[in-house]
């Protein structure tokens, strides 16, 4: 795993765990603290699938670098 996905998948964590603690800590009653818990889990949801395309579109870059350079070292 190189770095830009550690610190990606840090922040995810972070953020979430950050916007669970505020809601749990938040006094409210507890059909309101299930609805922000819905909202924030789909709002972390989507961060998290564009984190994933985006680690799997660098994925896919570096594996194109890795055949070239074997290409060009068999050739």
């Amino acid at each position: 795993m190189d770095n830009t996905t550690k610190v990606l998948f840090a922040a995810l964590v972070g953020a979430a765990a950050g916007a669970v603690a505020g809601i749990m800590l938040a006094p409210a009653s507890g059909e309101e603290t299930r609805k922000k818990l819905t909202k924030q889990g789909k709002k972390l949801k989507k961060e998290f699938n564009r984190n994933l395309e985006d680690i799997q579109e660098k994925g896919s870059e570096v594996l194109e670098k890795i055949k070239s350079k074997a290409e060009a070292v068999t050739d």
